[in-house]
């Protein structure tokens, strides 16, 4: 059966997956290699995979633009950031949870 909580697992279980959601929110429309730079240890492969499956799910927007060289953008769609409140939510309970006293 289908499981809720499992496809939200499978989606996120990525450890880049909802901080490319984030940074992208931030950022705007980015291109690769600006977004590569915001990341310190994800390998390139890692990175185009993660933006692949955002792009599949219908949260992020490939944009190629026919020039010389081509130049390609990624953005949020409308539903990749209705999920920024919750990673907001996410990372604030995860704060104060485990927050040092």
């Amino acid at each position: 059966e289908i499981c809720p909580i499992r496809n939200v697992v499978a989606r996120f279980g990525n450890k880049w997956a909802l901080l490319v959601v984030f940074i992208l929110n931030e950022n705007g429309s980015t291109r690769f290699n600006q977004l590569a730079g915001k990341f310190l240890y994800i390998k390139p492969k890692v990175l185009s995979n993660t933006l692949q499956i955002l792009e599949a799910d219908g949260l992020v927007k490939r944009t190629v633009f026919p020039e010389v060289p081509i130049r390609v953008e990624y953005e949020l769609t409308a539903t990749g950031k209705s999920l920024v409140p919750i990673i907001i939510s996410l990372t604030e309970w995860a704060q104060n949870k485990y927050a040092i006293k």
